[in-house]
């Protein structure tokens, strides 16, 4: 299972855009993230500017939004979407899709249920519920 360090990820976001800037060959892993960049102009500054921000805390309480979560909660939903896991997803991500719409406020939907799933599972010291995953979507 690949399980990269907080530094590895924000890395690996900031190394994908760069390539993606300057038009090197990416790693389908790579591409998909710098697509997902492309998504959130507003992020932009930060990853062009790595050293200023690769080590920032990213407050909520502050008003805050931690681009890097943002990002690898975006990652791993198109992976979950691309293999349907947990089995149901991509129907519902489809139903959203068409209700919203619009795929990337579909998208943000699907990540404020996964971003509570994992909430939940930490809280509580478990594994993710893929159920409460479902359930959730459907509320959206």
């Amino acid at each position: 299972m690949f399980s990269p360090s907080r530094d590895e990820a924000r890395q690996f976001m900031i190394d994908a855009w760069a390539k993606y800037r300057a038009r090197a060959q990416l790693t389908p892993l790579e591409r998909m993230a710098a697509g997902l960049v492309a998504l959130h102009p507003e992020y932009h500054p930060i990853l062009e500017q790595p050293d200023r921000h690769r080590d920032r805390d990213f407050r909520p309480e502050g008003g805050d939004v931690n681009p890097f979560l943002h990002l690898s909660l975006h990652l791993a939903v198109a992976e979950q979407l691309s293999i349907d896991q947990p089995p149901g997803i991509r129907a519902e991500y489809e139903r959203l899709r068409i209700a919203k719409g619009d795929e990337h406020a579909a998208l943000h939907a699907v990540l404020e249920c996964l971003g509570e799933v994992i909430w939940n599972a930490q809280r509580h010291g478990t594994a993710p519920d893929a159920a409460l995953y479902l359930e959730c979507l459907s509320r959206q």
